[in-house]
């Protein structure tokens, strides 16, 4: 903060006057008041277009672009502006953006089951070729998901047959 930000300050916040605040740090109250009264500096006025452009971009996205993708929109208008003065600039002025949702499970705890449960949990075979099950795993490798597929024949004492099923 400047001290003529400093002597302004001062009077909005506490109500000391100008002139006292000016005498106390040894400034004049002509410097004063000519910094005050100035018309914006080049700098000044950019910043606020900039800002202006944030806000615009920021309100267009609905609150969920961050300063990475501001920064690029704003990079494809034309602006030279990096990364990180667009996150200063949207701290400045309190724009914060909206969480990515987690992705979440399909199955869920207390919800009644995806699809009837045609062997009342009794896994137990009277004989065999009677009774299969099976189940699905999703495995996120580099290269994307892999889904794991098993099915086990009840009534036969041998591993179950896997398979590894690669989405197309």
């Amino acid at each position: 903060m400047s001290v003529a930000a400093f002597i302004a300050s001062q009077k909005t916040e506490h109500d000391v006057p100008h002139a006292l605040t000016c005498r106390v740090l040894g400034v004049s109250q002509a410097w004063f008041y000519k910094w005050r009264d100035r018309a914006p500096t080049a700098r000044r006025q950019r910043q606020d277009r900039l800002d202006e452009a944030i806000a615009a971009r920021f309100t267009a996205s609905a609150g969920t672009y961050g300063s990475p993708r501001i920064a690029r929109d704003l990079h494809q208008d034309g602006w030279r502006v990096s990364v990180n003065t667009v996150a200063a600039r949207m701290a400045e002025l309190g724009l914060v953006a909206r969480e990515r949702r987690k992705p979440r499970g399909l199955t869920r705890a207390g919800k009644r089951a995806a699809a009837p449960d045609l062997v009342r949990r009794q896994f137990t075979a009277i004989a065999p070729d009677v009774l299969w099950c099976g189940d699905v795993t999703e495995i996120p490798t580099g290269e994307g998901k892999l889904y794991l597929a098993t099915v086990r024949l009840h009534g036969f004492r041998g591993l179950p047959d896997c398979h590894l099923l690669r989405p197309s």
